[in-house]
């Protein structure tokens, strides 16, 4: 799926980035928590889903090589944002659903959920051992 199929199933702008709308996305997350972002497997092709607007979202976009970056519910983070994400060819997109109605959609449109890093054995299972 491409940034610019993604835009139109959840009928998304680009706030910057839409000369790479034909970037492929291989698979997507949502967090608004950057230390969830950063528990993710770092891999191609990645489209992070966030109600995050801060300048730190672009810094870990950056870092963990995502294809891009898709707000949801509405927000818009400040320009100072947008021009950090132009200049580092981090494209971000804008929509108004719900972050649940968003993930919803681009599932349902075959795009699958991106990998977790695994976690140490002690935590092995569906819930965290007590202490």
């Amino acid at each position: 799926m491409t940034l610019r199929e993604i835009a139109r199933v959840v009928e998304a702008q680009f706030l910057t980035g839409a000369d790479l709308a034909d970037r492929e996305v291989r698979a997507a997350f949502a967090a608004d928590l950057l230390s969830d972002v950063l528990a993710m497997v770092r891999e191609e092709g990645v489209l992070l889903i966030t109600g995050t607007v801060t300048t730190q979202v672009v810094r870990v976009a950056e870092v963990m090589n995502l294809a891009g970056v898709l707000f949801v519910r509405g927000k818009v983070p400040a320009k100072a944002t947008v021009d950090y994400a132009a200049s580092a060819g981090i494209p971000l997109l804008a929509t108004e659903h719900l972050m649940y109605e968003t993930c919803g959609l681009l599932f349902a449109h075959g795009l699958p959920p991106a990998k977790r890093k695994r976690l140490p054995a002690e935590h092995d299972g569906p819930y965290p051992s007590p202490p």
